[in-house]
C-alpha cells in the first residue's frame, strides 16, 4: 500500500475506535494497540531520530479525551439542528461530525510535530465531505458543522465552546506576510481568526485575520465579510436587498 493508502487505514481505525457502533467491523478488534502498531511504524518512517513509540504513547493517551470531545461534537449537532432524529444518525450521517471528528485525531498529531499525516488525514475528510480543516486549528468542545460543504478553517484559527458554522464559512488570513530581505512567506505566525464560545456563524460568512476576534455569544449573519473584530454579544448582518416584486404580464 502506498503512505496515503496506510494512513487512510489508520483514519479508518481512529473512526472505529471513536464511533464503533457504525464504524466497527464484526471480528474486528478496533483495539488502541492495533492503531498504535500501525501509526508507530509511519512515524519511525517519518521522524528518524525520533522515539516513534514516545510519539505515539503520547497520542494514545490522548485518545480518551479525543473521544470525549467528539461525544460532545455529537450532541451538539443532535441538539443544533432539529432535522436530526437521534445522535445514531448523526454519526452515521453528517458530514460535519466525520470531518471534525478526524480532525480531532489530526490534531493531536499535529501538536506532537508528526509531519505528513495529520494533513493527509485532513485531506481525506476535505475530500469526502467538501470541509477543509486544517490540522493545526484549536477547536473546542460541542463544534457543530451543519451541511458543511465549502466551510474552510485555516492552520491558526481559535475556535472555543458551543460554535456552529453553517456550510460556506470561511475562517482565513487576510494577507500572507514576506520576509522583507528574501521575499519568501513568514511561516509559523497567527494568521487566522479567533472564534469566542457560543458564536454561530451563518452561511457563506468570510472572517479574515489573525487579528479578528468574534466574541462570545456573537451571531454572523450569511455572506457578511469581516476583517475586524466584533465584541461580545453582537449581530453582525449586511443590509438586505429590497427585491422589486411586479405584477407578471
Amino acid at each position: 500500500m502506498t503512505l496515503p493508502q496506510r494512513i487512510a487505514l489508520i483514519v479508518k481505525r481512529g473512526l472505529a475506535l471513536l464511533h464503533p457502533c457504525v464504524y466497527g467491523e464484526l471480528g474486528s478488534k478496533n483495539t488502541t494497540d492495533e492503531i498504535a502498531a500501525e501509526l508507530e511504524k509511519e512515524v519511525a518512517m517519518l521522524m528518524p531520530g525520533k522515539d516513534a513509540k514516545a510519539v505515539v504513547a503520547q497520542f494514545v493517551a490522548r485518545l480518551p479525551e479525543v473521544k470525549r470531545l467528539v461525544e460532545t461534537d455529537v450532541q451538539a449537532a443532535y441538539e443544533g439542528d432539529p432535522a436530526a432524529t437521534s445522535p445514531m444518525e448523526v454519526v452515521m450521517a453528517y458530514p460535519g461530525l466525520y470531518a471534525v471528528t478526524i480532525h480531532r485525531l489530526a490534531h493531536e498529531l499535529y501538536n506532537l510535530k508528526v509531519p505528513i499525516i495529520p494533513r493527509v488525514m485532513s485531506e481525506l475528510a476535505h475530500s469526502n465531505t467538501g470541509i477543509d480543516i486544517h490540522p493545526g486549528a484549536t477547536i473546542g468542545e460541542s463544534f457543530f458543522i451543519d451541511h458543511g460543504t465549502g466551510v474552510v478553517i485555516g492552520e491558526t484559527t481559535v475556535i472555543g465552546k458551543n460554535v456552529k458554522l453553517y456550510q460556506g464559512v470561511t475562517l482565513g488570513a487576510k494577507s500572507f506576510q514576506k520576509d522583507p530581505e528574501t521575499g519568501a512567506l513568514v511561516k509559523g505566525i497567527k494568521r487566522h481568526p479567533n472564534v469566542e464560545d457560543n458564536v454561530v456563524i451563518y452561511a457563506g460568512a468570510t472572517i479574515l485575520g489573525g487579528d479578528t476576534t468574534i466574541g462570545h455569544d456573537s451571531e454572523i449573519g450569511g455572506s457578511v465579510w469581516l476583517i475586524n473584530s466584533v465584541p461580545p454579544n453582537s449581530r453582525v448582518y449586511n443590509h438586505p436587498p429590497a427585491p422589486e416584486i411586479r405584477e407578471k404580464h
